[in-house]
């Protein structure tokens, strides 16, 4: 018996996408890096050393890529909420955590990032 949830868990996706409230912010893509834990019952996966019984983490990282690649937002929060809605339309999945994060944050003071972390469970 599991001591906790099953995570699968991918750490530092970057690419370049638009988002953000400030109107250059809107004129040119910027990094954005991604990080996903998804929450799914990987029992099944580990009896039978099979990509079927799993979330496969690479169409994962596709779906996240073409998110910030083709689509655009004004809140990293928007676009969390947006990563989160598609990984969870993945039956297999029970709940989902996306931290996203602007590596140029258009601020004046010296700022690593900035970004927002969501959790959404599958309802019911």
């Amino acid at each position: 018996m599991a001591d906790g949830p099953d995570l699968i868990l991918l750490r530092g996706l970057t690419a370049l996408g638009v988002c953000g409230a400030l109107p250059e912010e809107q004129d040119r893509p910027q990094p954005l890096e991604v990080d996903v834990e998804i929450e799914t019952d990987q029992a099944a996966a580990g009896e039978s050393d099979a990509l079927d019984d799993t979330v496969d983490y690479g169409a994962v990282c596709d779906l996240v890529e073409r998110v910030i690649t083709t689509e655009r937002f004004h809140l990293l929060e928007r676009l969390a909420a947006r990563i989160a809605e598609l990984i969870l339309s993945d039956d297999r999945v029970d709940a989902v955590t996306v931290t996203v994060r602007k590596l140029r944050p258009p601020v004046a003071q010296l700022l690593d990032s900035s970004g927002v972390r969501i959790t959404r469970r599958r309802a019911g």
